[in-house]
């Protein structure tokens, strides 16, 4: 008989007492390193706090591929303060602190676990900042580590007062309350989870979004959640479809396995798929091959390829170059997030994956988000989803975008104004309408839906349309048939309408530090050298993106024009099939002449997962990626673009739109 071990009920103290010695995450890194030397500082000493600290900083990417006590020896070790790096391995463990304070959106960015794990490995016990992520609170909570945004405790804690355990969760939802007083989630399930079922209503009374009609539809009865899904509330919801990628399953696998014994058994293991797509180029990733972590990653791999064998999931693997060039082999592979909208999701479904890009598939029409490794563990024992229901923004997108002005532009205008920048979309629904949306592609809709992580939200959505169902018949070869509820009722609430005037949105760029340094191209003070141009990811290795590359590329090919001296460009496909496109429409031809080179579907550069990231701090890129965040992209300066500018900026070695660039080739 396997053995199943039984965890103890955790028996959480009324109050709790802290270390008074506390680490503020301080613009100062002497105030950081005076605390990691033994030294009290009060709140006072160490302003101003940093702001947007994200989950690349707690936790670098290489040290991903940790995901057990190791990860105890890291947090914090990509923080930034001024132009230092202050907090390195096993010192927040050494130096004794259980208390972390922060600024505004703490935690923006992946959706990592490994985060708070880290953080409550090393000690931490306790993380206040002025507010949070969506995504990193949640998975703070799965695994019991507390939050506050009450910088009043900071004072109290120094004095050595103990803190009661009903003020450490003021302000939450009952569901949170009660998954933290149970010591995490997995413990909240075996608890409380057993006799989990649909619920009996699907709908609520009055006008709904979108969101609301597909989420009613999803809900979860439990004794302890609400019978509606009202906004504020904590509930758990059923997924049509759960898919988790190589950095995320090993952790999950050896979370349940040492709490729940093997074999597990897995609810519905027939929508759970399974991918390999950060760990193709590994071998060519500056950061994993410096710090010798390649092994690391390999025995990931393994680990998740072990997961998929011993319970018969559905799996896609990574195309390695070799096998890219044999002509057998014809299975499907790239990006989760976008392999989920080519081949699974449909209008009208809910989707979640350990991805915070996994908004792409709201494109479609139906709900995606992205979860932690705790949530999607318990969810792959339980099938139920936690989430907290959130608010909608509807942003009204009057006008179409000018000529050669993209999705990716329109989302870096949006990032950049202030009720974004001071965290009004953290959290909530982005639903996408009018005259500038419908007149977009599906792929270009997955800009918007899957950079909603980027403006904090829990996701994107767009309503189905004729676009959509041309999208899953060329695409896909389904035939789907659109039902009168698939669309927001007239009346719905909404917390914000944001009107944007798409016909004056110019070609954008990001500033380096954060994908809200937002400001029109033509601001940048010219001219910007560039080193290295990147064009791929989940946001713009897409099909579209790639007739977007492929426009300017073709115009300075045939111009005897290439890719300028010094710069290094290159291009990876998201997936397969938009690999499959490019050759069969001929684009190949001209990505050669200019000099790009060709990379194989994959995460890549984004991610520091392979070639395209810089490797020396004085390199500047300029990347189609979603994100910028400092470390992000490898050690240099990364300026966020849209495809068509990036293929320009490669062939003018400087940061340039297709127009200017034409303009100086007439």
């Amino acid at each position: 008989m396997a053995d199943k071990p039984h965890s103890p009920p955790i028996h959480t103290p009324a109050a709790l007492r802290f270390n008074a010695r506390i680490l503020f995450l301080s613009q100062s890194p002497a105030a950081v390193e005076a605390v990691l030397r033994g030294e009290t500082r009060a709140l006072a000493q160490a302003m101003p706090l940093r702001d947007d600290v994200s989950t690349d900083e707690i936790t670098p990417l290489p040290i991903l591929t940790h995901y057990d006590e190791q990860l105890g020896r890291y947090p914090y070790t990509g923080f930034k303060a001024g132009d230092s790096l202050p907090i390195g391995a096993d010192a927040v463990r050494a130096a004794g602190i259980e208390v972390v304070v922060a600024g505004k959106r703490y935690g923006k960015g992946s959706s990592r676990e490994h985060s708070p794990t880290a953080e409550k490995l090393a000690g931490v016990r306790l993380v206040i900042a002025e507010s949070f992520e969506r995504i990193y609170r949640q998975n703070a909570d799965n695994i019991g580590l507390f939050t506050s945004t009450d910088l009043g405790l900071i004072e109290r804690i120094a004095a050595g007062e103990a803190i009661p355990l009903e003020e450490l969760l003021a302000g939450r939802d009952a569901l949170a309350a009660a998954i933290l007083r149970s010591g995490g989630l997995l413990r909240f399930g075996q608890a409380h989870m057993r006799a989990i079922k649909e619920s009996a209503s699907d709908a609520a009374p009055g006008p709904q979004t979108l969101f609301e009609k597909i989420v009613a539809r999803h809900a979860l009865a439990t004794a302890l959640t609400p019978a509606s899904p009202l906004v504020g509330a904590g509930i758990f919801v059923r997924a049509d479809w759960r898919f988790i990628h190589e950095y995320y399953t090993g952790m999950a696998a050896h979370m349940l396995h040492a709490s729940l014994g093997r074999p597990l058994a897995l609810q519905d293991p027939g929508s759970v798929i399974v991918f390999e797509d950060h760990t193709s180029y590994v071998e060519e990733s500056p950061a994993h091959v410096r710090a010798g972590l390649v092994p690391n990653v390999q025995r990931m791999v393994q680990a998740q390829r072990a997961f998929v064998a011993e319970y018969g999931l559905r799996s896609h693997r990574t195309l390695t170059e070799a096998e890219a060039l044999d002509d057998q082999a014809s299975d499907a592979a790239g990006i989760s997030h976008a392999m989920v909208a080519e081949h699974y999701a449909l209008p009208g479904q809910l989707v979640v994956g350990t991805d915070s890009h996994t908004p792409h598939s709201g494109a479609l029409g139906c709900v995606a988000f992205g979860v932690g490794t705790t949530d999607m563990a318990n969810a792959l024992v339980t099938g139920a989803v936690r989430l907290t229901v959130p608010a909608s923004l509807l942003v009204r997108c009057n006008g179409r975008l000018a000529a050669g002005v993209t999705a990716k532009d329109l989302v870096l205008h949006l990032l950049a104004q202030p009720f974004i920048r001071a965290g009004g979309g953290v959290g909530k629904v982005f639903e996408f309408v009018g005259e500038g949306v419908q007149a977009l592609s599906i792929d270009e809709r997955a800009t918007l839906t899957n950079m909603t992580a980027e403006l904090g939200g829990l996701t994107g959505i767009v309503a189905p349309d004729q676009q959509t169902l041309r999208f899953l018949r060329e695409r896909r070869g389904v035939d789907f048939r659109l039902e009168d509820w698939m669309q927001s009722d007239a009346g719905a609430e909404y917390a914000q309408v944001l009107e944007i005037d798409c016909a004056g949105v110019p070609p954008m760029v990001a500033a380096p530090g954060d994908p809200g340094n937002g400001l029109a191209l033509a601001d940048v003070a010219a001219p910007l050298r560039i080193d290295i141009a990147y064009g791929g990811s989940c946001t713009a290795g897409k099909r579209e993106d790639f007739v977007h590359y492929h426009a300017v590329l073709r115009w300075a090919a045939d111009r005897g024009l290439r890719v300028a001296p010094g710069v290094s460009l290159y291009l990876q496909f998201g997936t397969t099939a938009v690999r499959d496109h490019c050759i069969a429409a001929g684009y190949m031809d001209a990505f050669e002449r200019v000099g790009a080179r060709i990379l194989q579907p994959s995460c890549g550069a984004c991610g520091n997962c392979g070639p395209g990231g810089s490797q020396r701090a004085d390199q500047v890129t300029v990347s189609a990626i979603n994100r910028n965040f400092p470390g992000r992209g490898g050690p240099g300066s990364v300026w966020l673009a849209s495809p068509p500018t990036v293929a320009a900026s490669a062939i003018a070695g400087e940061l340039l739109s297709f127009e200017q660039l034409q303009a100086r080739h007439r």
